[in-house]
């Protein structure tokens, strides 16, 4: 018998090792995709027109993605509602994952200010559960192969391992559980591993991946410990205007009812038209960054500062109104573009900027500052880990009206 369990223990932990492989392999193969499909719309094809091209793309793809969820449904969920399914129920519907991939790609490729996390997690979560229901001899432990997978899907897409680990790690209901929590720990750092693993690779010897930079940060000097707060408090004020803007907008759409069609199609309008005068407001982020690195210091204070919150308020507008996707990379987006313009504004070295602005604007919209700070080290150095969880602390803290703080992130595009 003892036997039998070891055999069985080995089978689901190199299960778990190939959820995790398939997991970072499925993200790669959607952001290349992604990049694929920019590259024809927005780089291709933008050179036979002039400078109002993003207007008429954004509203063939506001068209586009409506048609597309009048036929299908309201593709993908938010990352708040997957997440939910998953530890609530252990698994997660996978009869639509070809409609959901679909769906999470459209707002990507049409320029929307979206990142890719909602659409690739319920995408995982469905294969994840679809693998578990043909492999019914490890028992109880099938709910745990498709955490493991939500959980390599995190750590893979943001590049933050403990992030993810945090995330799987999250209380649930213990009675939901008969793995020890050493032993669940095991299991996502092994799904961890296998989707970071996978990742690496093909990133190497194919190409493509996520290319937000790395920010490096050697030494703190008194002038910039001068302005920790006011920078601060501008991420936080970021912070808090997301929220209840994500808020208003989540009203307003519910407000206009079912129309599939011309609520996608009014936020492509408008975002083609914000592309035209800050073409930075447009997109996931990921790219944008890289490039706002290389031309920053020439850009511009207040076009960096307007770049930023304006990213936040179209942000919000998308997941509402149609273009449904998650908010953590245009957000992370957003901080750097304020960051930067703080800089110049102050003198003050840009990467403390960068880091205190957008761990108080991601503290302020995820509310959580321990698991903003793990995100952030996706991008910004462990050196500041200090100051980068006390000003996300403080952006959490921030009170919100109340029907801001009801609202809580989710989202409702239909």
């Amino acid at each position: 018998m003892d036997g039998v369990r070891a055999v069985n223990r080995f089978a689901f932990m190199l299960s778990v090792l190939i959820t995790g492989a398939i997991a970072g392999a499925f993200v790669w193969l959607v952001l290349f995709a992604m990049d694929a499909g920019l590259d024809i719309i927005w780089d291709r094809l933008a050179s036979w027109f002039g400078r109002f091209y993003p207007i008429p793309v954004c509203i063939v793809g506001g068209i586009v993605i409506g048609l597309f969820a009048r036929r299908y449904g309201d593709y993908p969920e938010d990352l708040r509602t997957v997440m939910a399914k998953v530890k609530r129920d252990g698994r997660y519907d996978y009869d639509k994952i070809g409609r959901m991939s679909v769906a999470a790609v459209l707002p990507l490729v049409f320029g929307g200010s979206v990142g890719p996390e909602a659409g690739l997690t319920g995408v995982i979560a469905g294969l994840c559960s679809w693998a578990a229901d043909r492999m019914r001899r490890f028992g109880s432990d099938l709910r745990e192969l498709t955490e493991a997978g939500v959980t390599a899907t995190m750590s893979a897409l943001f590049g933050a391992p403990l992030y993810g680990f945090a995330e799987g790690m999250s209380d649930r209901p213990s009675e939901a559980h008969e793995m020890s929590k050493w032993m669940r720990a095991t299991v996502y750092i092994i799904a961890i591993a296998g989707a970071l693993g996978a990742l690496v690779l093909l990133n190497r010897f194919v190409g493509g991946g996520m290319p937000l930079p790395h920010y490096e940060w050697d030494s703190v000097e008194a002038e910039e410990l001068l302005w920790f707060v006011p920078m601060m408090l501008v991420g936080a004020l970021a912070g808090w205007m997301f929220r209840v803007l994500d808020s208003s907008m989540h009203l307003l759409s519910g407000r206009m009812g079912r129309r599939p069609v011309l609520k996608p199609v009014i936020a492509g309008t408008v975002l083609g038209i914000i592309g035209v005068i800050l073409p930075f407001t447009m997109f996931s982020g990921e790219a944008q960054a890289e490039e706002l690195d290389a031309v920053w210091a020439g850009t511009g204070a207040l076009v960096l500062l307007a770049t930023g919150f304006v990213k936040i308020a179209v942000t919000a507008m998308c997941v509402n109104m149609g273009w449904r996707g998650g908010h953590f990379f245009p957000v992370i987006f957003a901080g750097i573009s304020i960051g930067y313009g703080m800089s110049l504004l102050t003198g003050t070295d840009p990467v403390f900027c960068l880091c205190v602005v957008t761990a108080a604007l991601v503290g302020g919209v995820m509310r959580k500052p321990v698991m903003a700070l793990l995100m952030l080290f996706l991008c910004f150095p462990l050196l500041a880990a200090i100051p980068m969880l006390v000003a996300a602390f403080v952006g959490s803290r921030i009170p919100l009206p109340g029907w801001a703080s009801d609202h809580d992130g989710e989202t409702d595009s239909s």
